[in-house]
C-alpha cells in the first residue's frame, strides 16, 4: 500500500483504486457500479442494508476526484469513527477531517489550511455545521467534486429517525454550488425513498437497492415477562460474545448494566446523558472487546464497524419496523451468525403512544401508523423475515425461512378463505377510505366515534366479523396485505383499498390458508421484581418447606432467637421455587442480605443441596441471576442522612414525606438485608429500660406482628416506637 493515498488524476480504474487504498481485490454487490455514478457525475441514490459496504461508495471516489467531497453526517462521534478510519489506511492524516462544534478554533483553522492546500479529499460536517455563515462562505471557495449525505432516512418525516435540520440541505447545497449529489440509508421504506428523492431535488438519480434479506440472522420475539433475568440467562448462554442491548430510556439502560455487572458479566451503559468522553471511552472498550456488551439506547451503533457482534437484544420494542431493521443490522456484519431477540409487551405500545400526544397531528398519525407496523410484525404468526421484508417492498418466495421463531416452533393454520372474503367486502364496503383499526371495529361491531362518524353501523359488514376478534381480523387483514390482496396507502395514512388480486378473489373465492396469531401480552412484570414466585404464593414444594421450617425451629432455639429472625415464612417459601445451594445464591433470596446469609445460612444450602441431589430435581436455573438492590433515591437519601445522626424528622421533610413513609421506607431497607442504626435517634425517645424491654420481647415472640406487640404492651408505647424498636431489633440480631 503507498504512502500517500490521494490518487487524483491517477489514470486507473476504480478496482485497482479499491486495491490500492483499501487492500481489497474485489468489490461487494453494487458497489462498483456506484462508485462509477458517481465518478460519472450522476446523482446516486443507495439503499443498502448495514454492513453492505455503504461508506466505500463516496469515500473511494472522494479519493479518485478532484477536489474535496462533503459528506454530512449526523453524529460527532460516528465522524470522528470514519475519519480515524480513513486515517489508518496509511497516507496524511490531512486526507480526511470532520467540521464540527466539537473543534477548537486552532483545530478548524488546521482543517481549513488542508482542504486550501488540496490535501483533504473527505470533509464530514455536521447538518448543523453547514448553516454557519462563515462555512458556507468558506465551501463555496474551494473544489467541491461531491455532497454525500449519509443516514439520508433523516431526511423523510416517514424516516426512522427524522431531523428538519436534514430537510434543508439541498437548500444549502445550492447556496454553496450545484455539484453531484449521493444520498444512502441502511433502511427506508418506499414512502421513505420517494421523499428522500423528492426533497432534494434529484429526480433522475440513478438508484441502487440492495436486498434488504439479512440470511444470516435470527429473529424472535418473546413475552416481556421477568425480562432481566431472561436476558441475563440469554447472555450468559452466550459468554464471550459481543451483543448490543437496547432500552428506551436512560434509566433502563443504567439498570440493566448494573444487573449484568453484578451477574459477572463485562457491561458498560451508553446514552446521550453521559458526557462525550465516558460515551466515546465505552464505544472504543466495546470496539476493542474490553467488554462483551453495551447497553444503549438508540443513540448507539450508527455507523460503528464492528463486525463480530453476534446478537441484539431489545429489552423495549422499537418505535418503527425501520428502527428495528437497522438495529438488529448491527448483528452479523461479517455474514456470521446474529442472534437478534425483542422483549414485547403491548403496555410498551401504549406508552410509546403517549409520547405522541402533544405533537403536531400530521407527526401524531405518521407515528401511530409506524407503531400499528411494529404491533404487527410483534404479534404476527407468519414467518418474521417474510414480513419485514415485505415493509420494505421485497418479496420472500415460500412461507418459512427457517431462521425466525415463527418458522423453527410448529405453527397453527386456519382456513380463511371465508375470513378473507369478509375483509374484503368491508374494505369495499366503506370505500377503500379507511385504515385497518376501522374495519377490525366494522367486523366486530365496535362502536367507536370513527364508526358512528361515517356511519359504519349502518353498513351491512356492521358486526359480521363478531365471532372472532379484533386480534383475529387483525391478523387476516395483515395476510391479505402481505399475500397482495390489500395496498396500504401510505400517504393516506394507511387507508386499504383492494388490488387487482383482491378483486379476483372476490369474484372467485379459493381455499386459503393463514397462520394463527400469537398471544398477545398484556402485562409485564415488573423489571425490578425478578425473583420466581413473587409474595406470598406458598412454598412450591411443600416436602422442602416443612424440612426448611423444622431447620428454623432449631437455628432459633441454638442461637436463642425467634424463628423469624432467623429467616422470614416468605424467604422460606422462595427457597422452595429457587433451590439456592450456595452462600452466593442464598443472598439473590427475597430478604437474605449477605450478613443474614453469613449468619445463619450455612445447615439451610447444605439441607436444600442434599435434598436436590437425593431427589434429582432439576432446578429452575443453574444460572443464578443476582439481583441489584433496588434503591430509589428516597432510600439513598435515608441511608447517608442515618448514617450523619439526622433526626428522622429533617429527613422525613427533606424528602417531604410523613413520618409513617419514612418508617415505611426504613422498613424495607433492613427487610432486605440493609443495617440501619437509629440508636442515636431512639436515646432521645426512650430510655434505656424501656428500650430493653421492647428488645426482650421481640427476642421472645414467635412473630413479629405489630398488632400482637401492641396488645402485649397495652397502650405502652405508641406504634411508631414499636415499629422504630422492631428495626432496631431486626438490624442488630438479624442483618
Amino acid at each position: 500500500m503507498p504512502n500517500n493515498p490521494i490518487m487524483t488524476n491517477v489514470d486507473i480504474s476504480p478496482k485497482e483504486a479499491l486495491g490500492q487504498f483499501f487492500g481489497f481485490n474485489k468489490f461487494k454487490g453494487d458497489q462498483e457500479a456506484i462508485v462509477q455514478s458517481v465518478l460519472d457525475g450522476k446523482d446516486t441514490f443507495v439503499i443498502m442494508p448495514t454492513g453492505g459496504g455503504k461508506s466505500l461508495c463516496y469515500q473511494l471516489p472522494a479519493l479518485m476526484s478532484e477536489g474535496t467531497a462533503i459528506v454530512v453526517s449526523p453524529l460527532i462521534a460516528l465522524m470522528k469513527n470514519q475519519v480515524d478510519l480513513l486515517r489508518s489506511f496509511g497516507g496524511e492524516d490531512g486526507v480526511a477531517h470532520f467540521l464540527n462544534s466539537s473543534l477548537t478554533r486552532s483545530q478548524a483553522q488546521k482543517v481549513k489550511e488542508d482542504i486550501l492546500a488540496g490535501t483533504t479529499k473527505l470533509l464530514y460536517v455536521a447538518p448543523e455545521s453547514l448553516t454557519k455563515k462563515e462555512n458556507v462562505e468558506f465551501l463555496s471557495e474551494i473544489p467541491i467534486s461531491f455532497f454525500a449525505i449519509d443516514e439520508a432516512h433523516c431526511i423523510s418525516e416517514w424516516g426512522h429517525d427524522f431531523r428538519p435540520e436534514y430537510r434543508r440541505l439541498r437548500t444549502i447545497f445550492n447556496e454553496i454550488k450545484r455539484v453531484p449529489m449521493i444520498a444512502l440509508t441502511a433502511t427506508a421504506t418506499e414512502k421513505v425513498q420517494e421523499d428522500i428523492l423528492k426533497n432534494l431535488d434529484t429526480p433522475n438519480a440513478n438508484v441502487f437497492k440492495a436486498s434488504f434479506n439479512r440470511p444470516n440472522l435470527y429473529y424472535e420475539v418473546r413475552p416481556k415477562k421477568d425480562v432481566i433475568r431472561e436476558i441475563i440467562r440469554f447472555v450468559k448462554q452466550h459468554a464471550g460474545r459481543s451483543g448490543i442491548i437496547y432500552c428506551l430510556s436512560r434509566k433502563k439502560v443504567e439498570e440493566m448494566a448494573e444487573a449484568l455487572q453484578v451477574n459477572g458479566i463485562k457491561a458498560l451503559p451508553y446514552h446521550a446523558g453521559m458526557d462525550a468522553a465516558q460515551r466515546a471511552s465505552h464505544q472504543d472498550r466495546f470496539l476493542m472487546e474490553g467488554v462483551d456488551v453495551i447497553v444503549a439506547t438508540i443513540a448507539f451503533g450508527m455507523g460503528i464497524d464492528k463486525p463480530d457482534v453476534r446478537f441484539v437484544i431489545h429489552h423495549d420494542i422499537p418505535k418503527s419496523l425501520e428502527s428495528y431493521y437497522q438495529e438488529t443490522g448491527r448483528a452479523g456484519r461479517d455474514g456470521g451468525e446474529g442472534k437478534c431477540v425483542t422483549f414485547y409487551s403491548y403496555k410498551d405500545i401504549e406508552k410509546l403512544e403517549k409520547f405522541l400526544q402533544g405533537k403536531p397531528v400530521a407527526e401524531q398519525e405518521i407515528g401511530r401508523q409506524l407503531l400499528a407496523d411494529t404491533v404487527s410484525y410483534a404479534e404476527t404468526g407468519m414467518c418474521r423475515r417474510k414480513y419485514l421484508l415485505h415493509y420494505f417492498g421485497e418479496e420472500l418466495p415460500g412461507d418459512n425461512c427457517g431462521a425466525c421463531d415463527n418458522c423453527l416452533n410448529p405453527k397453527e393454520y386456519f382456513e380463511a378463505k371465508d375470513d378473507l372474503v369478509q375483509v374484503l367486502e368491508a374494505v369495499k364496503e366503506s370505500k377503500e377510505r379507511h385504515r385497518a383499526r376501522f374495519i377490525c371495529d366494522l367486523l366486530t361491531g365496535t362502536e367507536t366515534s370513527e364508526i358512528k362518524n361515517y356511519k359504519g353501523d349502518k353498513l351491512k359488514s356492521y358486526g359480521a366479523g363478531s365471532d372472532h376478534n379484533d386480534q383475529h381480523w387483525m391478523a387476516v387483514i395483515r395476510h391479505a396485505s402481505v399475500e397482495g390482496h390489500l395496498h396500504k396507502d401510505i400517504e393516506s395514512y394507511g387507508n386499504l383499498s383492494l388490488t387487482d388480486k383482491g378483486k379476483a378473489f372476490l369474484k372467485k373465492p379459493v381455499s386459503i390458508t393463514f397462520t394463527k396469531e400469537r398471544d398477545r401480552v398484556e402485562d409485564d412484570s415488573p423489571d425490578d421484581d425478578i425473583t420466581l414466585n413473587g409474595k406470598g404464593g406458598g412454598a412450591a414444594d411443600e416436602r422442602l418447606m416443612s424440612m426448611l421450617v423444622d431447620l428454623r425451629h432449631a437455628e432459633a432455639k441454638k442461637h436463642k432467637l425467634a424463628p423469624y429472625v432467623v429467616f422470614q415464612e416468605n424467604s422460606l417459601e422462595e427457597m422452595t421455587f429457587r433451590y439456592p445451594v450456595t452462600l452466593d445464591e442464598l443472598t439473590q433470596i427475597t430478604g437474605v442480605g449477605s450478613g443474614k446469609a453469613q449468619k445463619f445460612g450455612k445447615p439451610f444450602v447444605k439441607l436444600i443441596a442434599d435434598y436436590v441431589e437425593e431427589h434429582e430435581i432439576e432446578r429452575p436455573d443453574d444460572t443464578v441471576v443476582r439481583t441489584v438492590a433496588k434503591k430509589s433515591s428516597n432510600k439513598v437519601h435515608i441511608i447517608q442522612n442515618i448514617d450523619k445522626r439526622l433526626s428522622l424528622e429533617s429527613i422525613a421533610k427533606s424528602k417531604n414525606l410523613t413520618m409513617d413513609a419514612l418508617v415505611e421506607e426504613m422498613e424495607s431497607i433492613v427487610g432486605s438485608g440493609t443495617r440501619l442504626d437509629i440508636n442515636y435517634y431512639l436515646e432521645d425517645k426512650l430510655d434505656e429500660d424501656a428500650q430493653e424491654e421492647i428488645m426482650d420481647y421481640f427476642r421472645d415472640a414467635e412473630s413479629d406482628d405489630l398488632e400482637d406487640a401492641l396488645k402485649e404492651f397495652d397502650g405502652d408505647y405508641s406504634e411508631e416506637e414499636l415499629r422504630l424498636m422492631r428495626l432496631k431489633f431486626m438490624s442488630e440480631v438479624a442483618n
